[in-house]
């Protein structure tokens, strides 16, 4: 799938934009000037044709496993520290060099250079993530209205959730964008702003080379439809189609890569494109689980569930804070279980240790929450707690301040405080990271 990070814009606390804001993280941005999603070099190093991503370690060389994480994606900024704008001057370069650096990356942004992110998910011990180009420039041509039919279309064969098969006609493509229903779904209709898991089978129509697929991978790809984040060809596809379809995608060049097309996957700028899509699940942004509620283990806070708005939580008196994360399942989902370098949607409540008092909560904002799990884009308690469980599930985590925030305020939550926090793994699969 494809990401289009000139899209639709963050959202903040108070708003209803759709994306993942850093402003709407539990309890605030992370410590520091930014924030970077990283994502370990087992994930990076296994590409597979979409695109090249820049990698650099992580400052200070900290290790997690046997190897150096590496940034993916990230929106740290520079602390200030020399007129130039760089906590240190690159290598020999000197600072005429990074002014020089500077002024030539302006130029290149501003001639709209593509810049292409990916990773690779596989279904092994190694774990890889989304091979999803990322493009900063628009497409140049207008994209074309939909259609739901041409002057020739592929044949496609298999049944839905499988890897479809794509026999593209001896004809060339009439360059027109098709979105063509080939089974429909019995489940819900997808709306615009919905989070969607599609699995996806893709071909060059020019050429008639495969293009690798979820199925491929092994899991399918999340995204929110219509956000504007995609290539046109994905991110006005599924929307108005119910869960259970499959859908054709005929993408000509304005649809899907533009004139620069994307030489790493191959893709020429005047090359149509081929997608199957296989919509396996939809979930609003206000989304929340239903069903019976275990209680938690002795010591542990008690929680009241209020449907679509943030639950109460009630810690036991004369509890001491723990020193270790605490987690508890409240309902057990059937859903796989989520694996690091996933991108999961999610509900919460955060709340203080000590009273029970609510910090943040996505379902005060009617917007799910969506993070790369072992990225360090959340607070250590999130990446640890959320990792293992099962997609569908409520949990209860206790994180103490060591693996929160530690020593710093962030809001209303003083320095070294304990936080609980319940949340809905509502879904997760193979996603770019925001950047």
């Amino acid at each position: 799938m494809t990401e289009n990070t000139s899209g639709q814009g963050k959202g903040t606390a108070g708003g209803g934009a759709v994306g993942d804001p850093a402003a709407s993280r539990p309890g605030g941005p992370l410590p520091g000037d930014g924030e970077s999603i990283v994502v370990p070099p087992s994930i990076l190093t296994q590409q597979a044709g979409w695109g090249q991503v820049p990698v650099q370690p992580v400052a200070g060389g900290e290790k997690r496993g046997e190897q150096a994480p590496q940034v993916f994606a990230s929106t740290v900024r520079k602390k200030e520290v020399d007129e130039s704008g760089y906590d240190e001057n690159p290598g020999s370069a000197g600072r005429l060099g990074v002014i020089l650096g500077t002024v030539l990356a302006v130029l290149l942004v501003g001639s709209g250079v593509t810049l292409y992110l990916t990773n690779k998910p596989d279904s092994g011990t190694t774990k890889q993530a989304d091979p999803t180009p990322t493009s900063t420039a628009p497409t140049t041509a207008p994209v074309p209205p939909i259609k739901d039919t041409a002057k020739v279309l592929p044949t496609i064969t298999g049944d839905f959730g499988k890897k479809a098969g794509i026999e593209v006609p001896k004809e060339a493509a009439d360059g027109s964008f098709v979105v063509k229903q080939v089974s429909e779904g019995s489940g819900p209709k997808v709306e615009k702003g919905n989070w969607v898991t599609v699995d996806f089978t893709a071909k060059d129509w020019t050429t008639g080379k495969d293009i690798e697929g979820s199925y491929e991978r092994g899991k399918p790809q999340i995204y929110q439809a219509g956000a504007g984040t995609l290539i046109p060809a994905l991110d006005s596809a599924v929307a108005g189609h119910k869960v259970g379809s499959r859908v054709l995608v005929v993408a000509p060049p304005a649809a899907a890569f533009g004139a620069q097309g994307n030489s790493q996957m191959g893709v020429a700028g005047t090359d149509n494109l081929v997608f199957v899509l296989d919509i396996r699940q939809a979930t609003a942004p206000d989304a929340t689980l239903s069903g019976d509620m275990a209680d938690p283990p002795a010591g542990m806070p008690k929680v009241k569930d209020n449907g679509k708005k943030a639950a109460d939580i009630t810690p036991e008196p004369g509890v001491a804070d723990p020193t270790e994360l605490k987690s508890a399942v409240l309902i057990q989902g059937k859903g796989r279980k989520i694996e690091a370098g996933e991108k999961v949607v999610v509900q919460y409540t955060g709340a203080l240790y000590k009273d029970g008092k609510k910090f943040d909560s996505s379902l005060d904002r009617g917007q799910a929450f969506s993070f790369v799990t072992g990225g360090g884009n959340v607070i250590e308690g999130w990446d640890k707690g959320v990792i293992g469980q099962n997609i569908g599930s409520r949990i209860e985590l206790v994180v103490p301040a060591s693996l929160g925030y530690k020593d710093q305020a962030k809001g209303s939550i003083p320095a070294n405080s304990t936080l609980v926090f319940v949340i809905d793994i509502l879904d997760a699969g193979v996603g770019v990271a925001d950047s």
